[in-house]
């Protein structure tokens, strides 16, 4: 039978995440629900799939539910499917940080880039004074990623800072566009780089999964698959499960295809 697949991230302040992990865990080992969440003092980031049933309880929980206690008001959240099950197991995780650039004192909450709908998207990385950026893993880029767009060439988001010192200048890269899978490395990304005295950094909202969702293919200046951390492994337009593609191949590639968390 298909799956329903969650991916979704929040920043925001829990203190109390070491003591959130075993109800969260509970909670969704009652909704028979796979997959990987990471908690933090810095909010929540992860992937899980279930039934429609299950996906939509453990969504409500984290919206309204007393867990939570209304501090994920602001979730973003994106729906696919699977034809199979595509994680193994379940895991709660505790973690630093839910999206691991190395530098705690970067706060999305506090600062961040200025947000671009999909629909927007394309005008504005077409613009020439605009250096289009992955933040994503070598692995990733190498399956798909827009025209044009500068690939960093990091094996971990970790080393981003590294690129930035080594690769932009803010008097030289005054507008950049930057994008990843779901949203959170930007998140972390654009606030590092305004931190650094950027002046414009933007950022693609929903991530590459909300354009591939609501862009037309005829229109889409997307080349190739987007890669996913999960067994299913890619995704095309409209969410389409990348045919023939195998969990086991990207695996030997050096993907890390039971990450499950969809940055």
């Amino acid at each position: 039978m298909p799956f329903k697949v969650a991916a979704f991230y929040q920043f925001a302040a829990l203190p109390d995440f070491r003591a959130l992990r075993e109800p969260l865990r509970a909670f969704c080992a009652g909704l028979d629900l796979k997959g990987s969440v990471l908690l933090a003092h810095e909010g929540i980031n992860g992937t899980i799939a279930g039934t429609d049933q299950g996906i939509d309880d453990f969504v409500a929980e984290l919206r309204r539910g007393p867990l939570f206690g209304d501090r994920l008001d602001n979730l973003e959240l994106k729906f696919s499917a699977a034809a199979q099950m595509p994680f193994q197991r379940l895991k709660v995780r505790l973690k630093k940080e839910i999206v691991t650039l190395g530098d705690t004192s970067v706060d999305p909450t506090r600062q961040v880039g200025t947000y671009v709908d999909a629909a927007d998207w394309n005008e504005l990385i077409a613009a020439p004074d605009v250096t289009g950026l992955d933040t994503r893993n070598a692995f990733e880029v190498a399956m798909g990623t827009f025209e044009g767009a500068v690939d960093p060439r990091i094996a971990s988001f970790g080393q981003f800072k590294e690129f930035a010192a080594r690769n932009l200048d803010p008097a030289k890269h005054r507008r950049i566009a930057m994008f990843c899978t779901g949203g959170i490395r930007c998140e972390k990304a654009s606030a590092y780089l305004l931190a650094q005295g950027f002046a414009e950094v933007y950022h693609l909202k929903g991530g590459i999964l909300k354009y591939l969702e609501e862009t037309p293919q005829q229109d889409s200046r997307w080349r190739g698959d987007c890669f996913v951390f999960d067994e299913r492994v890619a995704l095309g337009h409209g969410l389409r499960e990348r045919a023939g593609a195998l969990a086991s191949d990207v695996g030997r590639a050096g993907a890390p295809c039971e990450a499950a968390v969809h940055e």
